[in-house]
């Protein structure tokens, strides 16, 4: 049988499992997004987008279980005065979130906003159509059609502390959808943060709208169940002199494919993509960037770095597409990734794609081990053998760490990374 056949009748079967929720002012999109799916078809290994990561686990009509995980950690940004939004197994849980309200910010439940008119409307779905093409991403459609929860946020002034949403996961079996629309209004600026591993499997879709002049901070943590499936899309749009930035920090997790659409409309726009992730064993975790650059003198950066060790496996694939016209654009992207051993494997594709003639952009890509004279020089030193890997391990993933620009969860963040490590070194 042919593979789009098998693809389409794959298709058919996960969407018999669900079910499409009616009414409201999101209605119209669901609709659509459910026919796209269907044009689509849902990712086959065939795919080229889907050629270093299989996506049966993803689209199969039940997930496969994923045991319950309990760390013993402190939780992820405690130390952080942040607003709490909380959601077990895809299900808002009032008493373990704070009061919605927070001056300069609307929140609201997607699962609760019923009426025919609203803001998030226009975004809906609409920057997930966008992100469509060229390159097809039906498990964004997928979700923009049956999602069914998430937070509508609209920002219109400064938000006086982040806006933290807490992902718990307490069913082995739990299949989520959750959809985050964020509306950040002209000159306004807000920080979401993001953790845990949410469901056994996971697919989110986040759209955010960056006017002229507003600023956008993501902060993402995704946790240590090691057992957990997760397919998350941010799909951005920026306006004139706007800035989006975006980290992310993954330890662990048996999939996790984490794609970031952004396209900058807007004059002297700014947006960073960055993230590290630490993989030990039966580990695959995919970054999948695309950034179109559509405006005059914006600048993009692309900053992935990976640790592997005992067979795990790391993909990067990003692009930057120059439009015609989009003069003084400044594109960067690099991937790299750090094998501890000689089991693991680090896939990358990296691409440009340019139609103006004014531009300084650039890609690289590289794979290796710790650097033998470096890892001497520290030894020589008197510093311990596990200590001296793990110096040069941060020093890795500093790069991508630095994209963080608030110095406190730059510093949770190196702990994280050097608690892994030491679990590494004690394993």
């Amino acid at each position: 049988m042919a593979a789009p056949q098998i693809k389409f009748d794959a298709t058919e079967e996960r969407l018999a499992t669900l079910s499409l929720p009616e009414g409201g002012w999101s209605a119209s999109a669901r609709r659509d997004a459910l026919a796209r799916v269907r044009a689509m078809g849902l990712p086959h290994a065939r795919d080229e987008y889907w050629k270093y990561t299989r996506p049966e686990s993803l689209v199969q009509p039940e997930p496969p279980k994923a045991a319950l995980f309990d760390a013993g950690e402190t939780p992820i940004f405690e130390d952080v005065d942040r607003l709490k939004v909380v959601f077990v197994d895809g299900v808002f849980d009032a008493d373990a979130s704070d009061d919605l309200a927070l001056e300069g910010i609307e929140i609201e439940r997607l699962s609760e906003s019923s009426a025919d008119i609203h803001w998030a409307k226009d975004i809906y779905g609409q920057l997930e159509i966008a992100g469509q093409t060229p390159v097809e991403r039906p498990l964004a459609a997928l979700n923009t059609a049956f999602a069914t929860d998430g937070v509508l946020i609209r920002v219109t002034g400064k938000a006086s502390k982040p806006v933290s949403l807490i992902y718990h996961h307490k069913s082995e079996a739990s299949d989520v959808m959750l959809h985050h629309c964020v509306k950040v209004e002209k000159g306004a600026e807000l920080t979401v943060l993001e953790n845990g591993p949410a469901a056994a499997r996971f697919n989110k879709v986040m759209e955010v709208d960056v006017a002229d002049g507003a600023t956008f901070h993501h902060i993402r943590m995704q946790g240590r169940d090691h057992e957990r499936r997760a397919a998350t899309h941010i799909f951005a749009r920026l306006g004139e002199e706007s800035v989006f930035k975006s980290f992310t920090l993954t330890a662990n997790g048996m999939l996790t494919r984490n794609e970031v659409i952004v396209e900058l409309t807007g004059d002297n726009a700014v947006a960073h993509v960055a993230g590290a992730c630490m993989g030990d064993g039966d580990f695959h975790h995919d970054d999948t960037v695309f950034v179109t650059h559509d405006a005059v003198n914006c600048e993009s950066r692309q900053v992935f770095k990976k640790v592997l060790r005992n067979g795990a496996r790391g993909v990067f694939q990003g692009k930057i597409l120059v439009k015609k016209g989009a003069q003084k654009t400044d594109g960067y992207q690099i991937s790299q990734s750090l094998l501890l051993d000689g089991s693991s494997e680090f896939d990358a594709k990296p691409e440009l794609e340019i139609y103006a003639d004014d531009v300084a952009c650039s890609h690289g890509s590289t794979s290796g081990a710790i650097d033998e004279e470096a890892l001497f020089y520290l030894r020589s030193r008197g510093v311990p053998q596990g200590h001296a890997e793990d110096l040069l391990t941060l020093a890795f993933l500093a790069e991508a760490v630095l994209e963080v620009e608030d110095q406190a969860l730059q510093d949770e963040i190196n702990s994280r990374i050097e608690a892994w490590l030491m679990r590494r070194r004690t394993a």
